[in-house]
């Protein structure tokens, strides 16, 4: 069973920017593109860094730890080899409130 559950504020994840949040057992990483948010797992699983460290180029997202890189639409990873995927997380913008879709 799916429902959707409050990650954050709009106002905490300004444009252009990114930031992990702990929900409900899962770091998830929520980034604002001029307006639009995108949530995907936020631990690297190429070496466990925090994703919210790196740097946000376009629709992806460069690891700060080895430069992995994972696209925020499909959650596939990019590093010399291909890496299992982030999950990626369905979200709803709502009165000023991101919220996430979980199992």
């Amino acid at each position: 069973m799916t429902r959707w559950v409050k990650v954050a504020a709009t106002s905490d994840v300004p444009p252009e920017s990114m930031k992990t949040f702990q929900v409900e057992g899962k770091d998830i990483l929520l980034a604002n593109l001029n307006g639009s948010f995108y949530a995907i797992g936020a631990i690297c699983n190429h070496q466990e860094w925090d994703l919210s460290e790196g740097t946000l180029q376009g629709e992806e997202v460069v690891c700060a730890g080895h430069g992995a890189i994972w696209g925020l639409k499909t959650g596939q990873g990019k590093f010399g080899r291909p890496l299992p995927p982030e999950p990626v997380y369905k979200v709803d913008v709502k009165d000023g409130q991101v919220l996430v879709e979980l199992e």
